[in-house]
């Protein structure tokens, strides 16, 4: 069996022998190399030929952001950001993860019994990500801005939009969110991210969107022209209330704390089940790229309540994981490449349109 070959970028001494133990444990996993710099992981690359890097966020003689955005250019590499948890490396692994990184892990605290306990099962699918100049999953260049495109006509219809996504999320949410309009219907988001990255992620949406972005907070109401992002960490982010016609008032945020479901919390699964009881059909599931299977099952319950659901196709999916489950099991109404995903949004929750 072919071992998939890992070169360890990190300028600790301490944390590339803590990443190499972890990772040479593994049967089908290899650290070749290590480098204490960009400069030294430069001609590492080069002798080594590595299938996959894990990469320090923060390192001195270039950033990790300044040589990841040059990796993706000349030599698109699978990455894997290690990164502190805090708000500074929440800012760059956001950063990261747009212009080309798979995923990230945190850097374990003291005392953790479990140190990067998920970091060869994300080594291991960066692996089998193809990496291609100018694809979903490698050197993207520029994050998209928000542009008002075509003069159009828009207003709201009452549905709510959810959304979850996962691996290759970040880039995705970007590409469909910054298309749009400023008074666009609710939007919710399940995105698995860690604690603090999804604040630094709601942040940054809010400078490139035209609608407004922030992490959801419990009992926030759902308005037009407002994008909630579900806070990572150990709470689940549901919506409450009834949307539409008949509903009191505008629904509201929930946190709820509570375990894992398909692995995560928050979960796109619970977030979606929640959405059929608040909207039933009056509302829009989409599900984006993203390993394993959370929210097919919540975006089948949304179908067969009436609502419009979206998946993105395997071609635009940096992993076709979760859409692929949800298409498979006839959850997803309409697959679409992600370029295509936020215009159909906007249509489908626009009373003006009449298409």
């Amino acid at each position: 069996m072919r071992k998939n070959r890992v070169l360890v970028v990190d300028d600790s001494a301490s944390m590339r022998q803590l990443i190499s133990a972890v990772l040479n444990a593994e049967p089908d996993l290899e650290v070749v190399g290590h480098a204490a710099d960009p400069l030294e992981a430069r001609q590492a690359i080069k002798d080594l030929s590595p299938d996959v890097l894990t990469l320090d966020v923060e390192m001195p003689n270039m950033s990790g952001i300044d040589f990841l955005e040059r990796l993706m250019r000349l030599r698109p590499t699978p990455v894997i950001m290690v990164s502190s948890l805090t708000p500074r490396g929440g800012e760059i692994t956001t950063r990261a993860l747009e212009i080309g990184a798979v995923d990230c892990v945190t850097k374990p605290g003291l005392g953790e019994l479990r140190p990067f306990g998920d970091l060869a099962d994300k080594v291991r699918m960066a692996a089998g990500v193809r990496m291609q100049p100018g694809s979903p999953a490698s050197g993207r260049g520029a994050p998209a801005t928000a542009s008002a495109g075509p003069a159009a006509a828009y207003a709201p219809n009452g549905r709510i939009v959810a959304i979850g996504s996962s691996t290759g999320g970040v880039e995705a949410l970007t590409a469909v969110l910054t298309t749009l309009p400023a008074d666009c219907a609710p939007v919710v988001v399940t995105q698995h991210m860690p604690p603090l990255f999804t604040r630094s992620f709601s942040e940054r949406l809010d400078k490139l969107c035209l609608a407004t972005v922030a992490e959801a907070t419990d009992g926030a109401p759902l308005l037009p022209g407002r994008i909630y992002i579900a806070p990572g960490g150990h709470q689940h982010l549901e919506v409450t209330g009834r949307a539409g016609p008949r509903g009191a008032g505008p629904p509201r945020c929930r946190l709820r704390e509570g375990p894992p479901v398909n692995g995560h919390c928050p979960s796109v699964d619970v977030l979606f089940r929640s959405v059929v009881k608040a909207a039933g059909g009056d509302a829009v599931g989409v599900i984006l790229t993203g390993m394993g299977r959370d929210g097919a099952d919540g975006l089948l319950a949304m179908r067969n309540a009436g609502a419009a659901t979206l998946g993105q196709d395997a071609a635009s999916s940096l992993i076709y994981g979760m859409p692929k489950v949800a298409f498979e099991i006839g959850a997803v109404d309409r697959q679409l490449p992600l370029r295509r995903i936020g215009a159909e949004i906007a249509s489908l929750t626009n009373k003006l349109d009449r298409t």
